[in-house]
Formats: structure tokens, C-alpha cells, sequence
């Protein structure tokens, strides 16, 4: 994973642990479509959150897995990633 979180690297995550297949460029370009319109639901999500916090040695921030659009997911993740470096 690199520094920040990326639209593909989500789309890789959702791919893994949902079994649910988004290109990044479209996430990237329609930043009000929700996790709920690309059939993510909210386990889902929370998986990634843990996958995430496995693979960086951290915890993501609070109530990340509340985030509705993958655009305030990646900010969310983003920021906080910044914040502790």
C-alpha cells in the first residue's frame, strides 16, 4: 500500500474482501455515489477497515466504517494517515 490510500487500492479491497468488482476511475469520478450504490453494505466495509488496521499496524479513525461515499472513506483514511506519519 502506498502512503495514502488510493482508488485503486479501495477498488482492490472492496474486490477482496466483498467480492464486489468497481473500477477505481469511476469511484474516483463520481464522488456522491455510496458504498450502498456500488452493493457494499456496511460488514463490508468494516472488513476493509480491518483489513486496512492488519496491513498498517493502526487503527483507522473512529467511525470509519460509518462513512457513506468511498470519497469520505479515502479522506478519512487519508487524514489520519497524515496525522500520524
Amino acid at each position: 500500500m502506498t502512503a495514502q490510500l488510493t482508488f485503486d487500492e479501495l477498488a482492490a479491497l472492496m474486490k477482496n474482501g466483498a467480492g464486489i468488482t468497481v473500477d477505481p476511475r469511476e469511484m474516483e469520478s463520481r464522488p456522491g455515489t455510496t458504498f450502498a450504490d456500488y452493493g457494499l453494505d456496511s460488514l463490508g466495509l468494516l472488513g476493509i477497515v480491518g483489513e486496512l488496521e492488519n496491513r498498517l499496524g493502526r487503527p483507522m479513525p473512529p467511525d470509519s466504517e460509518l462513512c457513506k461515499t468511498p470519497h469520505d472513506f479515502i479522506d478519512r483514511v487519508n487524514t489520519s494517515l497524515t496525522a500520524g506519519a
